[in-house]
C-alpha cells in the first residue's frame, strides 16, 4: 500500500514528507494506522549520526489503531488502540527472564534497519528503506511485530500516548522497575527533559522523601517542582554535589543521569551516600572515572538502564492507569505539531523550547 512518510535520505538531512510503499503484514505482524508519534532525541541521533542505515523512515514512539493483523496474531484485532514500543526477539535468555530491553539482538532489531525476519517492509521507487525500532512511526501507517504492539485503554486520548513507548517509559521505568526506591529514600535526577521529569513523577508515586531535580534551565526546574520535585538546583548557580549532601545529610540513596554529559555523570556518582546506586540512561561518550574513590571505596553501584527495564505490554498500561488516576500527569510535558511541521518540532526539541513534541499524523 502507498503511505505518506517522513523520509530521512542522508545523514543530517531534514525530514522530507514523501509517498512510499508499505508491504502487507506477514505472520505475527500488525498493520497500524498511526494517529500520532512522539519526537525523541534518539530519532535525532539516528538522523545526525546515522546509527541506523539510511535512507530510512524513523520514528519510534508511535500510537495508533490496528488496521489489519497477519497470520497467528491472537491478542490484537482491528480497531484496538495501541502504542508501539521497542523491538526484541522474545526468545533469548534476557527476553524470557523478563528483561527484553537487554535482548541479545536489541541493537540489530532496533537499529539494523530490518524487520524481525531480516527483510524490509518499506520501499520507495523500487529501493528498500530501513525500518527503525521495529516500527518506523513517522508515517501514516506502520508495521510492527505483535511483541512490541501494546494494547491501551480506549478512554484515553490516543494522540497523547506514543511517548510512553520510549522516553517516558525510560524515565518512569528506571525508578519503578530498576531502582525501586523504598518509601522515605532520596533520589537526585540530573536533567529535566521528558525522561528526567518522568522519573520525578515516578519517584513521587513511590514516596521518596527528597526528590532533587538538577538542570540548567529554570523554567524546566519550575515544572519539575510542579510534578513532584522537593528541591531544584540550577547547575550553573550552585555546587550541586555539596547542595545535595546538605539537603540529604550525606547524599542520596539513588541518582539518575539523563544528560549523558561526563561532568554531570560524575556528579551523579559523587552525590550518592555510601552504598548508593547511580542509573545512567543518557547516551554518554567515552569518559573516565576514579573507580576506587567514585565507586569501590564507598560500595557504590553504577548501572546502565535501557528503556526503563520495562516489559512494555505490562508497564505501559500501568502508566496509562496512573495517568487516569491523576498520579502521572505526563500530558504537561507535551506540545502537538502537525505532521508537516516535523522539522520545526525537532528544532523545538533541540533548543529545549519544548520538552516532548508529538506529531499528529492524522
Amino acid at each position: 500500500m502507498k503511505i505518506n512518510a517522513a523520509v530521512t535520505h542522508g545523514q543530517g538531512q531534514d525530514f522530507v514528507l514523501e509517498e512510499v510503499e508499505l508491504a502487507d503484514p506477514k505472520a505475527n505482524e500488525v498493520l497500524v494506522k498511526i494517529i500520532a508519534t512522539g519526537v525523541c532525541h534518539t530519532d535525532a541521533v539516528a538522523r545526525d549520526a546515522a546509527i541506523a542505515p539510511l535512507p530510512a523512515v524513523l520514528g519510534h514512539e508511535g500510537a495508533g489503531i490496528v488496521e489489519k493483523v497477519g497470520e497467528n496474531v491472537t491478542d490484537l484485532e482491528p480497531g484496538d488502540h495501541v502504542v508501539l514500543s521497542f523491538a526484541h526477539c522474545g526468545h533469548c535468555h534476557n527476553c524470557l527472564t523478563g528483561h527484553p530491553t537487554a535482548c541479545e539482538t536489541f541493537n540489530e532489531l532496533n537499529f539494523g534497519g530490518i524487520n524481525d525476519d531480516h527483510t524490509h517492509r518499506l520501499s520507495q521507487n523500487g529501493k528498500e528503506l530501513s525500518t527503525f525500532f521495529g516500527q518506523s512511526s513517522f508515517g501514516t501507517f506502520a508495521i510492527s511485530h505483535e511483541r512490541n504492539v501494546v494494547k491501551v485503554d480506549k478512554e484515553v486520548d490516543l494522540a497523547l500516548l506514543g511517548p510512553l513507548g520510549c522516553g517516558i517509559q525510560t524515565g518512569a521505568g528506571t525508578v519503578l522497575n530498576k531502582l525501586q526506591p523504598t518509601f522515605g529514600t532520596s533520589i537526585a535526577i540530573f536533567g529535566t527533559g521528558a525522561v528526567g521529569l518522568s522519573a520525578i513523577m515516578a519517584a513521587k508515586i513511590v514516596g521518596c522523601k527528597n526528590i532533587i531535580a538538577i538542570d540548567v534551565h529554570d523554567n524546566r526546574l519550575e515544572l519539575a517542582k510542579e510534578l513532584g520535585a522537593t528541591h531544584t538546583l540550577n547547575g550553573t548557580k550552585v555546587d550541586v554535589v555539596n547542595e545535595i549532601k546538605a539537603i540529604t545529610n550525606g547524599g542520596t540513596e539513588f541518582s539518575i543521569d539523563t544528560t549523558g554529559v561526563p561532568p554531570v555523570v560524575r556528579q551523579s556518582l559523587h552525590a550518592l551516600r555510601p552504598l548508593g546506586i547511580a542509573a545512567i540512561v543518557g547516551v554518554t561518550p567515552e569518559m573516565s572515572i576514579d573507580v576506587h574513590n567514585d565507586l569501590m571505596a564507598e560500595g557504590k553501584t553504577m548501572m546502565g538502564v535501557i528503556e526503563g527495564d520495562a516489559v512494555a505490554k505490562i508497564f505501559i498500561p500501568q502508566l496509562v492507569d496512573y495517568y487516569k488516576r491523576g498520579l502521572f500527569p505526563f500530558d504537561k510535558l507535551v506540545k502537538f505539531y502537525d505532521f508537516d511541521q516535523i522539522n520545526e518540532a525537532f528544532a523545538a526539541s533541540k533548543s529545549g523550547e519544548v520538552i516532548k513534541p508529538i506529531l499528529k499524523i492524522q
